[in-house]
């Protein structure tokens, strides 16, 4: 069986007059209630989110410019502390120098007076021993010249052979 279909008044090619005016002016009235109450909202969101990016573009640009000029800063402030390190380093070279060439001076100064002083005192002791000496030999002359005039020499030979035996006696060498 087939069925035959009559055609109906209302066709979607072919719209009446009447369901283009409701149709048109539904979407007019719908058009302004959403205009009015969805599309204002949706646009204020649309103007706060892009608002929103703009201010995080506009710090994140801030901050990469502040980043770039404590870069920079820092780099200055380690250039500054290399250039002192190296000036530190120079000065405490020197001054170990100018140390060691004070303590060698010192050195040498008081290697001078230990070295005068010990001469002093050798020249001292010199000195004392020759006096001793001189003093032993002048004692022993008056031992021997007693013992000479105590004893009568009849000739120069005995007296002679004395003073050379009395000499032996001393062990003068």
């Amino acid at each position: 069986m087939m069925v035959l279909l009559k055609s109906s008044p209302f066709s979607l090619v072919q719209p009446d007059y009447g369901l283009l005016f409701w149709t048109a002016l539904i979407f007019c009235i719908l058009w302004l209630i959403l205009g009015k109450f969805a599309f204002g909202p949706i646009t204020n969101a649309l103007r706060d989110r892009e608002d929103g990016i703009r201010d995080a573009l506009d710090a994140a640009e801030k901050a990469k410019a502040e980043m770039a000029n404590l870069t920079a800063e820092n780099e200055r402030i380690l250039a500054e502390a290399r250039e002192e390190r190296t000036l530190i380093l120079a000065e405490a070279k020197e001054m170990k120098a100018s140390i060691l060439d004070e303590a060698r001076q010192k050195a040498k100064e008081e290697a001078k007076k230990i070295a005068a002083q010990s001469m002093e005192e050798i020249a001292v002791q010199k000195r004392t021993a020759i006096a001793e000496v001189k003093n032993l030999i002048g004692s022993e002359t008056v031992n021997i010249t007693e013992k000479l005039l105590s004893r009568e020499l009849d000739t120069g030979d005995k007296h002679s052979a004395y003073i050379l035996q009395e000499m032996q006696k001393l062990n003068l060498n």
